[in-house]
């Protein structure tokens, strides 16, 4: 987990997870996960064939769930995080890499940080080809991924933005779907 500090007398924190996961192998989903698809709808839904504002509206019922199941307060869908995460999912897939990079500069672009001086974020992002592409096979990977899962669970997090590109970052010919979260807190 990295942390930024901007050195002025502004408190400045920025979270993000170390290792981006790319899934590729087979993830058997539990019962128990089965079960929170079944209320999540869409969850199961792929990408490539679904439309994708259902694809992140489910994303963003698993989350929650897994936060519920935790004891914690749901994330809030904001339109500035959504728009980082977009354009950081689209932009993975048409130029093909699979990376942070500057998250914090995407996210001040979309003046989600304005007017605040002190805030939090951070970012998860992963790419799923076929099956393993829909919004419960991802969410279940992060959930197995510990710097991953301590985004999704951080009592620090209050909103989230939900992005999801049809394609892959991969020069490959799979099909499939890339997904970006972006978190945040501010003040």
């Amino acid at each position: 987990m990295a942390n930024a500090r901007k050195p002025t007398q502004f408190r400045r924190r920025a979270l993000t997870a170390i290792a981006p996961i790319a899934i590729i192998g087979s993830l058997a989903l539990t019962p128990a996960a089965a079960d929170a698809n079944a209320t999540c709808k869409g969850a199961d839904a792929n990408p490539g064939s679904t439309n994708l504002k259902l694809v992140r509206h489910a994303t963003l019922c698993l989350l929650n769930k897994q936060r519920a199941k935790h004891g914690m307060h749901k994330l809030k869908d904001n339109p500035r995080l959504s728009l980082a995460s977009q354009r950081h999912a689209k932009d993975m897939v048409n130029r093909g890499y699979f990376e942070h990079g500057n998250f914090v500069g995407r996210i001040r672009a979309t003046r989600y940080l304005a007017g605040t001086q002190v805030w939090t974020v951070g970012e998860n992002i992963a790419w799923g080809a076929g099956d393993l592409s829909t919004p419960a096979e991802i969410v279940n990977a992060w959930m197995h991924s510990p710097p991953h899962r301590h985004n999704i669970l951080s009592s620090k997090f209050r909103e989230i933005g939900i992005g999801v590109a049809r394609g892959v970052p991969v020069r490959s010919s799979y099909k499939g779907a890339t997904y970006a979260t972006d978190f945040g807190a501010r003040g």
